[in-house]
């Protein structure tokens, strides 16, 4: 049964991860998105959060998500007059990715849902060395 809870706690994270991934897809297929109108806002970044979790059938905590929120870091400008989003000046507010962090969140995403993906695949073989030994 213990196997069973491992499963299900990395299965969990898998979840977790792989969402957490769409996110960060998102944020880097966006990130050149500007406003279409003058004073509009761009694309704002998002970042997933996670929580624990206690599942009361089981007792094992699993991750679960807790929100997308958007990530509330200032804007860049860019002087381009000749954009439709640009305001008097003629500057324009830039979406708040910065693709370097982007990609080193994907990374560490990636990191983790091989990690949980290992968990679930060590706990398969157990079950069926175990399945092997009662033959």
């Amino acid at each position: 049964m213990e196997l069973d809870n491992s499963i299900a706690v990395s299965a969990s994270g898998l979840r977790a991860q792989s969402l957490r991934m769409r996110v960060i897809a998102e944020n880097l297929a966006n990130s050149d998105s500007v406003a279409t109108t003058a004073g509009g806002d761009p694309y704002r970044r998002r970042v997933s959060t996670f929580a624990a979790e206690v599942d009361r059938a089981t007792g094992a905590t699993k991750v679960s998500v807790k929100s997308i929120d958007g990530d509330q870091s200032q804007f860049t400008r860019v002087y381009q007059p000749g954009s439709p989003a640009a305001d008097a000046q003629g500057y324009i507010e830039q979406p708040n990715v910065n693709p370097l962090i982007e990609a080193a969140d994907m990374k560490a995403a990636q990191r983790s849902y091989e990690a949980n993906l290992n968990a679930i695949e060590s706990a398969r073989g157990m079950t069926m060395r175990t399945i092997d030994l009662l033959k």
